[in-house]
Formats: C-alpha cells, structure tokens, sequence
C-alpha cells in the first residue's frame, strides 16, 4: 500500500491509501464541525445539515441522489459526532468518478426552504424516538453532566426547543461559514489511480470555498454533577460516569485504548468477570472517548434498580485496585492480542481503513498505517500504563441515571 496527499489550490487536502490488490474503493469527506463547534441558539445544525446534505442542489434532486448511488451499488451514509461530519460511499472501483461527483454535491446543497420544513419534523421525530432509548438519553446526560458550560456537553441532535427554533437562514449562514475547505479532507483507500483522484477532486471539488474556522482545544472544565431522569416505568437501571481521559493528540491514547478492553470489554475484563459473569448486572463497560483537548473514560452500568448501589461499589473497588496495582503482564499481552486483530481485521476492507485515514488527518494532521497502528499498540509496556494511570485514573467525576431510582 502506498500513501498519497496534496492540497488543491483552494486549500483543500486530499490523502490516499492506495491498494491495488483490494476489490473496492472507499471515499469519504470529513468535515471537521460538530456540536461543539455549534452555539446555543443553533444547537443541532450540523446534524440538520447532515439530513439536508441529501436534499440534492441544482443539479440532481433528493431522488436523484439517492437513486444514483444505489445504481452504483454504493454502501453510502453520513454521520455527525460532537467534531466531525463525515460523508462516505464504498463502490467498485469503475464507479469512483461518479462517486466523487455525488459527495460534492452532498457538501453544497440547495438548503431549500420548503426542503428544511419538511426535514425539521423527521429531526423533530429522531429526537423524540431516541428520547425513548435510556442508553442514548443517559450517555446525553452524562455529557451534559460532565461538560455543563462546555459546547461538548450539548446534544447532537439538538433539543426540540432548538431545533423548532431553528431558520433556514441560521441554517444556511452556518453553512457559509463552517463548509470550507480548510475544515475539510477528502480521503479514499482501496484501488485507485493517483493522478486519477486528484483530477476528480479538482473536478467536483476545486470551487469549493477556502478558509477554516478555528476550534478551542484548551482542555474544558468538568462539572461533576450528578443528573437523574426518573422512568418508573423502566425495568433497569441505566448508569454512567465519566472521568478525565486522555484527548485524541495524546501519545498515551493507545495505552488508554488497551486499558479500556482490560477492565472494561464486554467480555472477558476485569468488570466482566466482577459483575457481569456472576449475575449482579447485565451490563458493565468502561470505554475511552477521545476528542480534541481531552477525553473520558466512560463507564456504563445496566442493572436492576435495587443492585445499583452494590454494583457501583464493585467497579469502584476494581478501580481502585488497577489504580494502585495497575494491571498484569498476561492482560497487557491479551488486550494487544485482542486490538490488534482488531485494527487488521477493520483494515483488510477500503471501507474499514477510511475511518482511520480521516480521523487521523483530522484529529494528527498525519498518515498512520496499520502497520504503524500495530507497532504503538505491541509497543506498550506496563510502565506505560502505570504513567496512563498516574495522568488519568479510573474514577467517577460525573454520573447520570435513568430508570426507576428518583437518586443515586
């Protein structure tokens, strides 16, 4: 595999992956905007502008755009997290050029009026439908715990208030102002030709407008506050805390990422076998969010609404144990065993080596193969994670519930 980059003169980046012994080609735009980047009175606009990405321009109408990439056979989508929108479609490898011509025009749509009418009810029915998911409404809350007077604490979605509140015009303005090329990446990976992609780009791309809007990355404050959504009618009840964690720059992220699956994994960790495998809770996770300027730990508890105080005494108490006595050779060994069949597994498909090409542009400003990916992971010693700990333990800064209990 071969990486290539290049910068077309309206200052957008376009970075590479060249394989050509794969079967496909992947090919996304990362914008980097999300709900962070968003003020209050316009919460929600970046996920708005995801849906309306598909609205067409004019040139090729909603109908259109969709109808083409199913013509291609593409496996396409969007998606927007607190930092990024991306936009990305896999195909065969002869249908790039149209490809890259409809993710251009998902970037500049028409954001018609009557179009952004019609698609604030479907953003008004998304909320409400995730609203009714206690896992996605405690993570918001946890977020909004932890970050309270941080934009990283807001929802991605929006609140009914906001979204009801919000204008075409705001809408469009936001657009203008955030959709330039120096927030922006195209990446691709599979079977392409070099000289080839970069004349597609210039093609579809080269009048996009230049100009980057700027981000504070200085590490925010966080709250510690607790928030509880009484659901007497829930059968479980659904628990998180987040703790500071290492932000996406740091050289220790990978060691956070090994010490996740250590203590926390679904199965086979240290709070598997604690609360999970003898039945005190269905579920007990901690996972590592990384963002620009900081990170969390996130640890998540399912559990009846009368094991919730025991349960959460036995993830501190194993907390407590790995901040003390970090953790052993043979789980360091079995944790790099498990992610870096991972990291191969994901990248010997385009699509699963996208993600990574555009992340890492966003987040480094740089190329990681998988093989750079696999030497930091086997990399990692034990000293490391005791440094990881010593930066960063495990805790509980901030902690929200839904479900039965009216406290905690």
């Amino acid at each position: 595999m071969e990486f290539r980059e290049t910068t077309l003169e309206n200052g957008l980046t376009v970075i590479a992956e060249l394989n050509p012994a794969a079967q496909s080609v992947a090919a996304g735009v990362f914008v980097r905007i999300g709900s962070r980047d968003e003020t209050e009175d316009v919460s929600g606009v970046s996920h708005f502008l995801e849906h309306m990405a598909f609205k067409g321009n004019d040139v090729y109408t909603a109908d259109d755009v969709n109808r083409i990439f199913d013509e291609l056979g593409a496996n396409y989508n969007a998606s927007t997290s607190e930092e990024v929108t991306q936009f990305y479609a896999a195909i065969l490898p002869e249908y790039l050029p149209k490809a890259l011509e409809m993710l251009s025009t998902l970037l500049y749509p028409s954001l018609r009026h009557d179009d952004f009418e019609m698609e604030k009810k479907v953003i008004l029915e998304e909320i409400g439908m995730y609203d009714d998911q206690p896992t996605f409404t405690v993570y918001e809350q946890a977020m909004q715990a932890h970050f309270p007077t941080h934009p990283l604490g807001r929802k991605i979605l929006g609140t009914n208030d906001s979204v009801s509140a919000l204008t075409s015009e705001a809408m469009r303005q936001y657009h203008a102002d955030h959709y330039r090329t120096g927030n922006m990446v195209v990446a691709v990976a599979g079977r392409v030709d070099w000289e080839e992609l970069c004349g597609l780009v210039q093609e579809h791309c080269g009048g996009f407008p230049d100009g980057r809007t700027g981000r504070d990355t200085v590490a925010p404050p966080v709250g510690g506050q607790t928030q509880v959504v009484h659901r007497p009618a829930s059968l479980q009840q659904h628990v998180m805390q987040l703790a500071v964690a290492p932000p996406a720059d740091h050289r220790l992220r990978y060691a956070a990422e090994l010490l996740s699956v250590i203590v926390g994994d679904h199965t086979s960790s240290r709070l598997y076998w604690e609360l999970v495998d003898p039945g005190h809770a269905e579920s007990a996770d901690l996972g590592y969010n990384d963002y620009d300027g900081t990170g969390t730990w996130l640890t998540y508890l399912g559990c009846p609404p009368e094991a919730v105080a025991d349960n959460l005494d036995r993830i501190h108490s194993v907390y407590e144990q790995v901040n003390r006595d970090g953790v052993t050779a043979r789980e360091l060994e079995q944790a790099q065993n498990r992610l870096a069949s991972s990291i191969v597994l994901r990248s010997e498909r385009p699509m699963g080596r996208l993600g990574a090409l555009g992340s890492n542009w966003v987040y480094l400003g740089q190329y990681r193969s998988v093989q750079d990916d696999l030497d930091t992971v086997r990399g990692i010693r034990l000293d490391d994670i005791v440094e990881l700990l010593s930066e960063y333990p495990l805790a509980a800064d901030s902690t929200a519930a839904v479900g039965p209990l009216e406290s905690l």
